[in-house]
């Protein structure tokens, strides 16, 4: 799927757009799944608005604003699972991270017409540091996307600042780092965006008439482990490609709660 070129644009610039990696028929069948996942959502009454909630937009403009976001969506349909392992993935995991690589966790995101909220400038690490800085985020895109609506931007490079001081360890002062200087990247159906979790990244909100449907899936090198005890699932640790090198940390410690 990729060549050297493609490896070393990605460690230069924290980020590569890959085209065609899913074919149409496996789209459709994502894009039915998450409109299912959130039917379930609203029946389990856990149907939570996901937009972010700051100071850079009147508190009535927020009220509008909606994303959706559900975590672990390969425990929800099966067909996730199936594009998490897909072998265009490993094909391009195994050279953008190394031949042993975990899934940490996978999520969607899905921004309605008109409405679908921005998420301001950030970087993914401080959700979850680890010691390599291995992590990155492959987003897979179920719709067109462009500017109009929301459309992931990235700023070139920024993966070599190492980790920054996030307002609230989530995302970056809007006034020093404005969703307008992050560089576009359109994309279409099937593509999927890879980038690192210390590359910059947010969204414009959506203010077209078509959805913006995306499934993210955060991939590490099974080497490198956590430095803090942040955001861990039930699927963190589950092998991609290759082997893990650790026998006694195969998978997270969890105890059932009632």
């Amino acid at each position: 799927m990729i060549g050297q070129h493609d490896v070393d644009f990605y460690k230069e610039n924290g980020y590569l757009l890959v085209k065609g990696v899913f074919g149409q028929a496996e789209v459709e069948e994502m894009r039915g799944a998450v409109e299912r996942i959130i039917q379930r959502a609203a029946q389990a009454k856990r149907d939570e608005n996901s937009a972010w909630q700051g100071d850079f937009l009147p508190p009535a403009e927020l009220k509008k604003l909606v994303l959706k976001g559900f975590h672990d969506v390969h425990y929800h349909e099966a067909c996730f699972t199936r594009a998490v392992v897909h072998p265009n993935m490993t094909a391009i995991l195994s050279q953008l991270i190394g031949p042993d690589v975990q899934l940490h966790h996978s999520k969607m995101l899905v921004k309605p017409p008109e409405n679908g909220a921005a998420f301001p400038m950030h970087q993914d690490y401080p959700y979850f540091p680890h010691e390599k800085h291995s992590m990155l985020a492959a987003s897979v895109h179920l719709d067109m996307a462009d500017e109009k609506n929301g459309c992931l931007r990235v700023v070139p490079g920024s993966h070599t600042q190492g980790g920054l001081p996030h307002v609230g360890s989530y995302y970056l002062n809007h006034k020093e780092y404005p969703i307008s200087d992050g560089l576009p990247c359109p994309a279409e159906a099937g593509d999927v965006l890879f980038f690192n979790y210390l590359t910059i990244h947010g969204s414009d909100a959506n203010r077209s008439e078509r959805t913006r449907r995306n499934v993210l899936f955060q991939y590490k090198d099974a080497s490198d482990y956590p430095t803090e005890n942040v955001h861990i699932d039930w699927g963190s640790g589950l092998m991609i490609c290759g082997g893990n090198p650790r026998f006694d940390k195969a998978k997270p410690d969890f105890s059932i709660k009632g």
